[in-house]
This record gives C-alpha cells, sequence and structure tokens, in this order.
C-alpha cells in the first residue's frame, strides 16, 4: 500500500485505528479452543468485528513464533484474511547485519506479504537498508518506545559539539534521511505523548506508529493533539484493550464496541 492510498482510507473513514492482534492462545474464549485452528477463529471473529472501524491491522509475530509451526500457519491465514483495504504491520522488530536482513525483509515482504514491518535501528544503515529496497513496502523504525526501559538507552543525553541531544532524537534525524515519508514510518509510545510535539518538529511529514492507548494507559486526546499532522500521519495501535475487551462467547461484540468508541472519538479529530 502507497502513502496516497494510506492517506485516502484514513480521511474516508476518519480513522486512525490499527488493531493489534497480539493473540495469545491462553487468553482467548475456550469455547474457541475446539476448533481446528483457535488463533484463527479469534483472530477472524475479532477482524470481522472490527473492520468498519480501524484502517490496519498489526500482527506481534512473537505470539505466532512461539507455537511454531502451527503458529505460523495461524499468522499467514490472518494476513491472508485481513481484507488489502487496510494497512498490514508485521510487528517483528527484526533488524541485523545486511545480507540477515535481506531475508527478513524477504519474509514479511515476499513470503507474508505483509505492507510494513517493525525494525529495530540499533545496528545502522546497512541492517535497515534491505527493507528500504522493496517498493510500495514501509520500514517501521523503533524511535521512542513506551516501555519504563526507554530511559536505559532511548533517551540518553548525548553531547556533540556543545549541543546536547537524546539518542532517541539522533535516531529520528539520521533515520529519516535514509528513505523519505513514503517507505518510512516511526514508533513512537503514546505513554510519551507529551513529546510528541517536539518528534514532530524533527518528523513533520512521516507517519507515526503509537502504540499505548488503551491497556498500558495512553490518551488518545493527547496523542491526536500533539501527533496529527496535515495527513493523519498517525497510526494509533491499540491491542489487548480490544482484543480482550470480553472473555465470553460475547468477545466479538465487546470488542466491536471498544473499536467503535475509539473511532468515534477519532472522528471529533480528524476535518469533515
Amino acid at each position: 500500500m502507497n502513502r496516497s492510498e494510506l492517506v485516502a482510507h484514513l480521511h474516508r473513514k476518519k480513522s486512525f485505528l490499527c488493531v493489534g492482534l497480539d493473540t495469545d492462545i491462553t487468553r482467548i474464549p475456550k469455547h474457541l479452543l475446539g476448533e481446528k485452528d483457535p488463533v484463527f477463529a479469534f483472530n477472524k471473529a475479532i477482524i470481522d468485528a472490527t473492520l468498519e472501524h480501524c484502517i490496519s491491522y498489526k500482527i506481534n509475530t512473537a505470539f505466532y513464533e512461539s507455537r511454531g509451526i502451527p503458529g505460523w500457519e495461524s499468522l499467514g491465514k490472518t494476513l491472508d484474511y485481513i481484507p488489502k483495504t487496510h494497512f498490514t504491520i508485521a510487528d517483528a522488530k527484526r533488524g541485523d547485519i545486511g545480507n540477515t536482513s535481506a531475508q527478513y525483509a524477504r519474509t514479511f515482504f515476499e513470503t507474508f506479504p505483509f505492507d510494513s514491518v517493525t525494525v529495530a535501528p540499533y545496528m545502522g544503515e546497512d541492517s535497515i537498508r534491505p527493507f528500504l529496497e522493496y517498493e510500495n513496502k514501509w520500514t517501521i523504525v523503533l524511535g521512542l518506545t513506551s516501555n519504563a526501559g526507554s530511559r536505559d538507552f532511548q533517551q540518553l543525553v548525548l553531547s556533540d559539539n556543545h549541543q546536547e541531544k537524546r539518542v532517541y532524537e539522533t535516531v529520528l534525524e539520521k533515520v529519516s534521511r535514509w528513505g523519505s515519508p513514503s517507505n518510512l514510518m516511526f514508533v513512537v509510545g503514546a505513554t510519551q505523548a507529551s513529546d510528541l510535539t517536539h518528534i514532530r518538529t524533527l518528523l513533520p511529514d512521516h507517519f507515526l506508529l503509537v502504540p499505548g492507548v488503551g491497556a498500558q494507559g495512553g490518551s488518545l486526546q493527547e496523542v491526536a493533539e500533539y501527533g496529527l499532522n496535515k495527513d493523519g500521519g498517525l497510526l494509533v495501535n491499540a491491542s489487548r484493550a480490544i482484543i480482550f475487551a470480553g472473555g465470553g462467547e460475547d468477545f466479538a461484540a465487546k470488542a466491536n464496541q471498544v473499536a467503535k468508541d475509539y473511532h468515534t472519538e477519532m472522528k471529533s479529530f480528524l476535518p469533515e
């Protein structure tokens, strides 16, 4: 999916909601455990219930890889079921030396044809470059995350020619030069919403993938206030708050209601 298609979908639907399919098999409703593929049965119901309210789905690969071959099969079926109108994210956080990254890119752009994949920038440009070589695919780089450990490295202060910058600022500025707003996004955690104003001065045009709204306590209103740009420029992810809103046979209806609530709030932040 290219940038113009993504922007058009965002404004047509008046939503910037991304539903995270972090499907933990130990948490899905018990009545689904008799299905041939319980994880796919759960995901299928969630997708059907949330499709009209979101523009993207993010599959956290850890919840599938941990189950071996059956997990990869569930992932593949889930990806195939998501309509092409919706932007797909492989939340895999890959990044390695060039020839290894090339194989990761092949995995998530060819074998499993996602629109995008999350990557870690720690190993530098040659670890990210193979992902950027794909046309109409997106590389989503970890920028400022919402976990407590982000203080360990991302927020350390660097001094260069008497100018102080935090590590994450250097990452955002440098990585943004390796691609463009048409193939690069950045992860910025919602619990750091107050930093979004500054981040927007560094990245005025890029899309930001913002996790942490919902179960992690991030404020959708703050994210919209500080993060929206002229094109929208946001994908706000909610995972557990939506997919595990209910634990019984009405789980899909509960997920629909939470996604609808997010959608309704998002409409109020976007121009008519």
